[in-house]
């Protein structure tokens, strides 16, 4: 079973990387909180790898943290309905912190906003996913640049409040997601929701 690929990026889409290691280039799909992260072609780069073997097919999927994979390997395995494609998207709809918030908060309307997935399977993730990842927390993790699925230190409320100080303003929730993600890295993890408000809604003008 492949658990980690590092080589040198050779191609990046919005959803697939193609890395390259001992002469081989690897296919992997990727969310787009992933390809945020990833270097710029022909650096090298580390992903955490589910890999998916049926007859007829070999399909890996890759992230930049660990915490990313462990979380889909769990949506996939734990609710049913769900394949990797929709949990891919669910990945990529935003980050992995505000995706757990959500589940723990109970948030079914932020969840089915992902492609694909309706009101009735985001409640039915809540249900089975709600005792496993627990209450709202920081989520931590090392990805490459930063680990965009894991803005992690900054402070989960202040975080949490931001995302949806900015949706209020008109943000869709991912760009929110994304803008404060950025904002913490400019910022640093002490920064407070004011701070990250501002910082994010700064940088749209």
């Amino acid at each position: 079973m492949i658990a980690t690929l590092r080589g040198e990026l050779t191609e990046s889409q919005p959803l697939l990387a193609i890395v390259e290691t001992g002469g081989v280039g690897y296919e992997v799909h990727v969310p787009l909180t992933t390809t945020e992260s990833l270097p710029d072609l022909g650096q090298s780069v580390q992903l955490f790898i589910h890999a998916a073997y049926r007859e007829d097919a070999q399909t890996l999927y890759g992230f930049s943290t660990r915490d990313a994979r462990d979380f889909f390997r769990l949506v996939i395995d734990k609710v049913s309905g769900i394949g990797p494609r929709i949990a891919l998207n669910l990945l990529s709809q935003v980050s992995l912190q505000t995706l757990r918030n959500a589940i723990a908060d109970g948030d079914a309307a932020l969840l089915a906003k992902t492609p694909g997935l309706g009101k009735k399977t985001a409640e039915r993730i809540i249900v089975e996913l709600q005792d496993k990842v627990g209450p709202s927390t920081a989520i931590q993790g090392a990805g490459a640049k930063g680990s965009a699925d894991s803005p992690s230190t900054a402070d989960n409320e202040d975080f949490k409040d931001a995302v949806s100080a900015l949706v209020a303003l008109g943000y869709k929730v991912g760009e929110a997601d994304k803008a404060v993600r950025k904002a913490v890295e400019s910022l640093g993890p002490e920064a407070t929701t004011e701070a990250l408000v501002k910082e994010a809604f700064s940088k749209k003008k």
